[in-house]
Formats: structure tokens, sequence, C-alpha cells
């Protein structure tokens, strides 16, 4: 009753070009949407091939060859109707996004990479998860576990001074002890870190290497969207 009244006084629309009648994107701003195929881009950082010479990497190689993942992929480039899917999901409490960015996910994965261990979100920090209400990141895993099939596990805790990564630069990023996340237990052998999107990759390190310290042989990156 309370989401058909919702509906009469805030009527559905495009969440990207408030085009009325579909939500979260209307037909148009879906075929908009950048596929990035996976045998189109690198395993290691998720860029277009070859990878050596944007996100970052300035022609010094891919910008992820040393990270502490196995492989890091995203289903879509962070640009047009993507970023304003991902910013109503984050700051407009638009749950329902999830569940189109997990379809997405599940449907374009690379063969093996959601086959087995356990979808671990990346943890918003503590604060910020109140003033919300919600870890955005855990709302996409939960998404993504009832297409994949696989468990989620909150492997990591976040704690220390709210750093915020929108905004940074990509030095100020990548500062060593800039983010503070730890296992809270020993993580399965397996796990695929899951986040909204991919951006200098400084997160998915912080969280990927507490991972690895704790015990986990393998842990991948999986995102919706990743900035080039």
């Amino acid at each position: 009753m309370l989401r058909a009244l919702t509906g009469l006084l805030a009527p559905p629309a495009c969440l990207a070009c408030r085009a009325p009648g579909t939500t979260p994107l209307c037909a148009a701003c879906r075929r908009a949407l950048r596929v990035l195929r996976p045998e189109a881009v690198c395993p290691r950082c998720g860029l277009p091939r070859p990878c050596d010479g944007g996100g970052g990497g300035r022609g010094r190689g891919c910008p992820a060859a040393d990270a502490p993942w196995a492989r890091a992929w995203a289903p879509v480039a962070y640009t047009g109707p993507a970023t304003a899917l991902v910013a109503a999901l984050k700051f407009r409490g638009a749950l329902p996004c999830a569940s189109l960015m997990a379809a997405q996910v599940a449907a374009l994965a690379p063969p093996g990479l959601l086959a087995g261990g356990v979808l671990a979100p990346v943890p918003t920090h503590p604060a910020r998860a109140r003033r919300r209400g919600y870890d955005q990141a855990d709302v996409l895993a939960c998404a993504l576990a009832r297409r994949s099939g696989l468990a989620v596990e909150a492997c990591l805790t976040r704690a220390g001074p709210r750093s915020r990564q929108l905004g940074a630069g990509r030095a100020e990023r990548l500062q060593d002890g800039r983010l503070h996340l730890r296992c809270r237990r020993a993580p399965p052998s397996r796990v695929v870190l899951v986040d909204d999107v991919h951006t200098t990759g400084a997160t998915l390190r912080a969280a990927a290497a507490a991972l690895r310290r704790g015990g986990a042989a393998e842990v991948v990156a999986v995102t919706w969207a990743r900035t080039l």
C-alpha cells in the first residue's frame, strides 16, 4: 500500500535521464551503458586492453600488476548512465539499483569468476553507513548472492578516521595507511570482493591485502563499474 501511494506521489522515472515510467534505467539508458566484455579487458586491472596507457598506468605497465588480487573485473564503464545509477544507490537510497547491477555482473562474468568461495562486501566506514542507513556494497553483494548462489560473508571491518575517496586524487587515494581494513576472523580460502566502483583500486587493494594477510589464498575483485 505504501509503495502504491508513493508511486502516485512520485511516479517511477529513469534515474539517469528522468524519463517517466521506467526505473531504475529506461531502455535507452540501458543501451547507453558501455559494456566491458571480459575478452577485451585486462584480467588484472579490468581496463580495456592494452592497459598500460590509461587508468593511471600512464604508460608504465598495468596499474594492477602488483595488486594483491588475482583478478579484477567489472561489466560496465563508469561513464554516462552508470554514474547516475551509482550515485542513486550510494546517496539517494535507491536500493533497487543493486538488483540491476547484480544481474549484469552475474550475466556477463567471465567463466569461473563466480565459481566457489564467498562474496565479501568492501565495508563502508561505519559512520557513513549509519548516516545512510545501509552499506551499498553489502546491498550489492546480497543481490549478487541471489544471482550466483554464493554466500555473503562479512569478512572485513573498517575502522580509523573516515577517508573520503570521492574527489581525492590518485596519489592521495593510494597513500599507505589511508584506509584501515582488517579481517574479522580467518577468511575462507577464496574470496570474491564486491564493491560498486573500481576507480584507482585503492580501496580494493586495502581490502584484498587484509584478506591475504588473514589467510585467504585467492582474492578476486568484482565491481559493477570501472573508471576508465
